[in-house]
């Protein structure tokens, strides 16, 4: 991982708030997340399955479905004036922020890939959308370590692994500055996890920007500079990546680099709660071996964790 990043700010996030409505119940899916991402910043977005991950990315695409109800803003910095991802139109989004401002590495790439054309089809559509060269689809695809042949396929005939490279390929294609990857080494072997991950490194490293979210805190420790982590819909801990792993100050962020194998190896007892259901005050409480009665009200994020009783460095 690296620590030097751009002191400017390429994406602002305030109050982020997501609801979905279904019948009887309200799914508490993203609650008043504010983050703040720089060009040259990885910022790695971590936590347990159905903590919201995968929605926020999707909420600043505009890609969530009718029933879902967004408030807050997240401002897009970079040419002319700031566009807030939250309040843009349809049209907007479409022709000037999707693919060519904030590309998207989806996390099921298969359902993602139009299935009539090949590989090297949608890769060259992409490239020539965005005033690439059509012939540039091969070394494209060499640099997410497809060979020229796997881009004659369509997506049925891919793999699981090759899927996730062919789409992490369309989404690297118009070189946007800000890059959403969203569980970009799921279903890939070691060494192609490593290839990946170090491909959204040089991005960064170049200047853009990428926003990593994965379960996968080994891929996180290997490449972010921030870490957030995520959990029941809220971030618990945001802070810089090196002094994260070397001390998790939230009980939930202890527990989860606690299980680990190369750790403790040791489980998180209990269950989240049910995003339906959340309660008042912190959602840890139930499955926190600190938590007391103020534990009841919902802490604020001082000094980038949000917890009434923060540990010091214990790992």
């Amino acid at each position: 991982m690296t620590t030097t990043v751009c002191t400017s700010t390429m994406l602002a996030i305030s109050d982020l708030t997501v609801r979905f409505r279904l019948p009887g119940a309200i799914v508490h899916a993203v609650t008043a997340i504010s983050l703040t991402v720089a060009p040259g910043e990885l910022l790695a977005v971590v936590g347990e399955s159905g903590c919201g991950k995968s929605v926020l990315a999707h909420a600043l695409l505009g890609l969530l479905p009718a029933n879902a109800t967004v408030s807050g803003t997240a401002l897009l910095h970079g040419d002319g004036a700031p566009v807030d991802l939250l309040a843009a139109d349809e049209k907007t989004m479409a022709r000037t922020v999707r693919g060519r401002r904030v590309g998207l590495v989806p996390q099921s790439p298969a359902t993602a890939l139009t299935p009539v054309r090949t590989g090297r089809h949608l890769l060259q559509e992409t490239l020539r959308a965005h005033s690439r060269a059509r012939t540039d689809a091969e070394t494209v695809a060499a640099g997410v370590g497809l060979a020229p042949a796997d881009l004659d396929l369509y997506p049925h005939e891919l793999s699981g692994g090759m899927a996730q490279r062919l789409a992490t390929a369309l989404a690297l294609a118009p070189d946007p500055p800000l890059l959403l990857a969203d569980e970009p080494t799921s279903g890939l072997d070691r060494p192609l996890v490593d290839a990946t991950l170090d491909l959204l490194r040089a991005r960064c490293d170049d200047g853009a920007a990428v926003i990593l979210i994965t379960h996968d805190l080994a891929a996180a420790e290997r490449v972010a500079d921030t870490v957030a982590v995520m959990y029941a819909s809220r971030i618990v801990e945001h802070r810089p990546a090196l002094e994260f792993f070397a001390g998790p100050r939230h009980p939930y962020a202890h527990a989860l680099l606690d299980a680990l194998p190369d750790r403790s190896f040791a489980p998180i007892p209990g269950h989240p709660p049910m995003l339906t259901d959340l309660p008042a005050g912190c959602a840890f409480a139930p499955r926190c071996p600190y938590a007391s009665i103020d534990c009841g009200t919902q802490p604020s994020r001082d000094r980038g964790v949000a917890c009434h009783h923060p540990m010091g460095a214990r790992l």
